[in-house]
């Protein structure tokens, strides 16, 4: 596939001005070093360098091919962009020479032109290649790893990262397939999730479930993500903001615990002689949860299930 041959599809990016108003790029910040963990099409980065002064910087990441063909299109000396996942990002701000960053903005997931691209595997709505990978350059496609994975990894795939209760019938199925034919395509999945699937979620397809585990076990998504807050909380400079925009229950609930446990705080017996000021601090402020609006839901229904979390740090870098 070329980038040549790729259809012009277009992405809206969701809760737009709400995350990058999160981040308070205003003042002495708009001078600051901000990263955009997804770059996607960009519709965050160029709304970020709106904001930015003079002197501020932005580092992007996307493991996408297109989306780092998409941000090499932007000439702007404050912008810089990494093919890589932003689990990376100690190392992408040291070879930038990046000490500390002011905000870090993360919106998850998959992107529609991901999504609506049949080349790339990620739906079961376009008979395409059973791929799912978000860089393609890299890593096993979705079809290879189901061609060698057992029945018991395929089954835990799917109900760890799907939540799908027919786990363990849609890998007998899978398993029993592929032994008299590959399997290589997305229809050829969906038919397989359909034939185990016994009884369907109102309005949802049966394969929906399926498709969204293993794209986020090829892509070590979850992993990815723990990896990546801690990097990025560690890295944040004094009243830095983390802005984080999750589309399922799997991120969101990865996103709540750990902002949560960077702002609260075991305190010792109230009986102990301790004075208020000695008393452990927590290292960060949580921010009231955003969800999009009824009219962002009406023009974008992909917006629906979004969930935007966001912190300040309040301790001193290195606390």
């Amino acid at each position: 596939m070329t980038l040549q041959s790729v259809p012009d599809l277009q992405h809206r990016t969701v809760l737009l001005d709400e995350a990058v108003d999160a981040l308070a790029i205003e003042g002495d910040r708009a001078d600051g070093v901000y990263l955009d963990g997804t770059f996607g099409r960009g519709g965050h980065s160029r709304k970020i360098l709106e904001r930015l002064g003079a002197r501020g910087r932005l580092i992007a990441f996307d493991k996408d091919p297109l989306a780092i063909a998409t941000a090499q299109t932007i000439a702007d000396p404050r912008f810089a962009i990494v093919h890589d996942s932003f689990a990376t990002l100690d190392q992408a701000l040291a070879a930038h020479g990046v000490a500390r960053v002011d905000g870090v903005l993360m919106d998850l997931g998959i992107s529609s032109p991901q999504v609506d691209d049949a080349a790339r595997g990620f739906s079961f709505r376009f008979d395409g290649p059973l791929d799912m990978r978000m860089d393609t350059t890299r890593g096993v496609s979705a079809a290879e790893w189901l061609a060698t994975a057992d029945e018991q990894t395929i089954a835990k795939v799917i109900r760890d990262y799907g939540e799908e209760r027919f786990a363990v019938q849609i890998a007998k199925t899978i398993v029993a397939r592929r032994a008299v034919e590959p399997i290589s395509t997305t229809r050829q999945l969906a038919a397989l999730v359909a034939q185990a699937v016994k009884t369907r979620e109102k309005g949802k397809d049966p394969a929906t479930r399926t498709f969204q585990a293993i794209r986020i076990f090829i892509n070590q998504e979850l992993e990815e993500l723990e990896i990546g807050l801690e990097k990025a909380f560690r890295q944040m400079a004094q009243y830095g903001r983390l802005v984080v925009i999750s589309f399922h229950s799997l991120e969101d609930r990865i996103v709540k615990q750990f902002m949560a446990s960077k702002a609260h705080v075991p305190q010792p017996d109230r009986r102990l002689p301790i004075r208020a000021v000695d008393l452990p601090q927590p290292l960060a402020k949580l921010h009231s949860r955003v969800k999009p609006s009824d009219a962002e839901v009406a023009a974008n229904p992909r917006a629906r299930s979004a969930v935007m979390r966001s912190l300040e740090r309040t301790a001193e870098a290195g606390s």
